[in-house]
């Protein structure tokens, strides 16, 4: 005869409340609304196939069984427990109130081993402990620690408000967009010299003397000199001259 040899293969879980939670998942149960009854049952049975395959169960194991036979036997009784306030206890809170406990910890618990995954997938640096070496060797704090007197915490006070004056003071940099360009100042001067003929620069100074718009009036007439449409004629005094129009844009002008 030809013996025929049957393997059994059950899954092994972490702890009680692991496989708790694997048959809660696996029945879709709602985890406050347990059926403590065939919870049991199903729990009693996995213990039992460990038994005959001869594996050594753990005390919370067997804890636990306890617990859900003791559970199962209070919710048989006929006069249910009542608390203080006249309420009826519900056998089954302690054992949800650890299972809540159980899932968030596994939850966090599952996060870590992402992250220990992650950090073990890092190159290490191969220096840090020589800098730590270095800066302990530098600056010894134990030895500052027990040298510290009034004097010494008075200049450490000093540099603080120095250095936060400081930073209160540092300038600070703004960048301002002006509202004069070139080709709008160009189209600015030609219509003075239009309407009157002959443009002073003196009398383009005088209508905005600030810096910046000196500066963009001087380009645009720099620029519409190199392109000929204006002409400039030097007189007496000092800095200034006369704008007029050249013949050609005065003749398309025309």
């Amino acid at each position: 005869m030809v013996e025929e040899n049957f393997e059994v293969q059950l899954p092994l879980f972490q702890g009680p409340f692991d496989l708790l939670l694997f048959f809660i998942e696996r029945d879709e149960i709602d985890i406050y609304d347990i059926p403590i009854s065939s919870i049991t049952d199903d729990f009693l049975e996995y213990l039992h196939r460990l038994e005959v395959l001869n594996v050594e169960l753990a005390s919370e194991f067997i804890l636990v069984a306890a617990t859900l036979m003791r559970i199962k036997s209070k919710m048989l009784l006929p006069r249910p427990q009542i608390d203080e306030k006249g309420n009826e206890i519900d056998p089954r809170d302690e054992l949800v109130k650890h299972l809540m406990e159980y899932k968030k910890f596994k939850a966090v618990l599952d996060t870590f081993q992402k992250m220990e995954v992650e950090q073990l997938q890092k190159e290490k640096r191969g220096n840090i402990f020589q800098e730590i070496k270095s800066l302990s060797a530098v600056v010894n704090v134990e030895d500052e620690l027990q040298d510290v007197d009034l004097y010494k915490l008075m200049r450490v006070f000093e540099k603080v408000i120095k250095r936060n004056a400081e930073e209160k003071n540092k300038p600070i940099h703004q960048i301002i967009q002006y509202s004069y360009t070139v080709e709008g100042q160009k189209e600015y001067i030609m219509n003075g010299v239009v309407s009157k003929g002959t443009l002073s620069f003196k009398e383009i100074l005088e209508s905005n003397p600030t810096r910046v718009a000196v500066i963009f009036n001087f380009l645009a007439i720099l620029e519409m000199l190199a392109t000929g449409e204006l002409s400039i004629r030097i007189g007496e005094g000092y800095n200034n001259f006369w704008i007029t129009l050249n013949k050609t844009t005065l003749e398309v002008t025309a």
